[in-house]
């Protein structure tokens, strides 16, 4: 179904986008074509933005350059209020069988394409790009240290002790992953623990695919974040690298104008410089109701002013934080963390937050629950030094007294970071690797 009408006939370029059907892989992905369609003025080209037809439901009012056109597919599993670990494997079975079909169908009735950029975790995608004789770029949506982990499962699942001792509390330490600095067993995604290695054989199917079939791959992150990994990489991919940047909307868009002004953000303007913790725990898994419990009482203890996002117990939140915090449903986060009177972020380490938050210079205070989160959170404190760690255990209930000495302490020390990520795009990196990927794909199509 097309739901945008462009007339084609003007464009030499045309890229088709597939995301995973979730906020944490849709995000980046449009926000990358967005990057495209706006900075490429020399180049002719038309987006199409293939989404479920309950993601387009959110989307359709977004704004938009005209040039990037939705395109929608039956949802592949109705939408579940549950949350649980069993819920997401269900959704993740039903995303590898049931996109696939509806996709190449939809491709049937579409003008002729350059390239199909596909979300790394779609690995169907890269077959119908061989069926098809279309060039596939496989979109990796989390950190490279996390796909340089993936894609050297064999070293870990060949240790016979990393097997013996993979519990959730292993401290011990991993060492030979080319490019990836130490770190704990306990810091690995999730998907390694043998309690939830159910996941494990998804995700080495997508990043098997998108080395062995796709034609470009794409890394959402900045380079000299990440350097040492993506040297790696390079040394032995057989496809090109192409790293994109942080793909978060740090652009002023022309098609994001005449939008009035939030009361969280008027709220924020009457607060002190550095005062606010932002909280946000992500949009899919939650905490516990006891964990909950504590986190409340631990931020009220400490007295720190808070903005918490949260889906639910919105009503108990509000009456924890009184007239020193503000809860709501939903925020333009980038533009709330570089809010002058945000100090601080409490984070689930969800990728996406955190390229948000060092492109804004602020500490971490890291809560990670699951997937790739603990190796995130292990970058932002260990390597990158800009946060500090709150479930260092992560089935030990993090107490209040704890959770406000940390508060407390915190101190910005994270503008070295934000300068490195504002050099990369402003000095014209990420729009050389971009510029650099367009150039290719522009030729027409090849295989």
């Amino acid at each position: 179904m097309e739901i945008a009408h462009v007339d084609q006939a003007k464009y030499y370029c045309h890229i088709l986008v597939i995301p995973y059907p979730g906020r944490g892989h849709i995000n980046p992905l449009m926000n990358f074509c967005k990057l495209i369609a706006t900075t490429t003025p020399k180049l002719q080209l038309v987006i199409s933005f293939i989404v479920t037809k309950e993601w387009f439901s959110f989307l359709k009012s977004e704004p938009k350059p005209d040039n990037i056109q939705f395109h929608t597919i039956p949802n592949v599993i109705p939408p579940e209020k549950d949350r649980s670990e069993l819920d997401l494997l269900r959704f993740v079975e039903a995303v590898f069988t049931k996109m696939e079909a509806p996709v190449e169908s939809l491709l049937d009735g579409l003008p002729k394409l350059n390239v199909i950029i596909a979300d790394t975790l779609l690995p169907w995608a890269v077959r119908i790009g061989d069926r098809r004789n279309i060039p596939v770029a496989s979109f990796w949506t989390m950190s490279i240290t996390a796909f340089s982990i993936f894609y050297h499962h064999k070293l870990l699942l060949a240790d016979a002790h990393f097997q013996a001792n993979f519990t959730e509390q292993g401290e011990e330490v991993v060492n030979h992953i080319p490019g990836v600095k130490p770190i704990c067993v306990k810091d690995l995604p999730s998907a390694f623990n043998i309690k939830r290695r159910k996941m494990l054989p998804f995700l080495l199917e997508a990043v098997s695919e998108s080395v062995n079939k796709a034609q470009y791959a794409l890394f959402t992150t900045i380079e000299a974040l990440e350097s040492q990994v993506i040297e790696a990489l390079r040394a032995k991919f057989p496809v090109p690298i192409f790293t994109v940047g942080p793909t978060i909307p740090y652009f002023d868009t022309e098609f994001k104008t005449n939008q009035p002004s939030s009361n969280y953000l008027s709220w924020l303007d009457d607060q002190p410089k550095d005062s606010v913790l932002y909280i946000s725990q992500g949009s899919f898994m939650s905490v516990s109701k006891e964990q909950l419990d504590e986190i409340i009482a631990g931020v009220h203890s400490s007295g720190v002013r808070s903005f918490w996002v949260a889906r639910e117990d919105t009503s108990l939140l509000t009456d924890a934080v009184g007239n020193k915090g503000i809860v709501v449903p939903w925020c333009d986060q980038l533009k709330v963390l570089c809010h002058p009177s945000v100090g601080g972020f409490w984070s689930h380490c969800g990728w996406n937050s955190i390229k948000e938050g060092a492109y804004a210079g602020i500490p971490f205070l890291t809560f990670p629950i699951g997937a790739d989160q603990f190796t995130n959170s292990k970058q932002i404190v260990e390597d990158w030094k800009i946060g500090w760690r709150i479930n260092k255990e992560r089935e030990k209930l993090v107490k209040r007294d704890e959770i406000a000495m940390l508060l407390q302490k915190m101190r910005r020390r994270a503008m070295e970071i934000r300068k490195t990520c504002q050099e990369a795009i402003e000095g014209g990196a990420i729009q050389g690797h971009i510029d650099k990927f367009i150039r290719d794909i522009s030729h027409g199509p090849r295989h």
